[in-house]
């Protein structure tokens, strides 16, 4: 497992269509996982992200990989559906929900946060 995750790691899950190569959707992708590691870095932020030997927290999950991976990739097929609604042919219209709980708990961010005490 490395943090941060690597472009190559997100086109691998999105699948055979982006595994080709270099292709013009590349800097739409990083710019998508950059901000996914962003993200996680600032939502949780208990992780040793530096790789600090003298640090005491621990080293990023790979739970906290693959969801970032998969946040980049929502974020990434999203930007398809600016309104919130994705088209499917002959059966209408539906709304695209604006969480993914696979995701949420992956990340153990949403009501899949641990208690959090002040």
């Amino acid at each position: 497992m490395s943090w941060p995750p690597e472009l190559d790691d997100l086109k691998d899950d999105l699948g055979a269509e982006y595994r080709q190569g270099s292709d013009p959707a590349d800097a739409r992708l990083e710019r998508c996982l950059d901000a996914a590691v962003a993200f996680v870095q600032r939502v949780r932020s208990s992780f040793n992200y530096d790789g600090d030997p003298l640090s005491e927290l621990p080293a990023p999950t790979a739970d906290l990989e693959l969801g970032t991976i998969r946040l980049a990739g929502r974020w990434y097929t999203r930007r398809r559906s600016p309104d919130g609604l994705v088209a499917m042919a002959e059966l209408g219209q539906a709304r695209v929900p604006s969480f993914d709980p696979d995701i949420d708990r992956l990340l153990g961010i949403g009501r899949y946060r641990g208690s959090v005490f002040a």
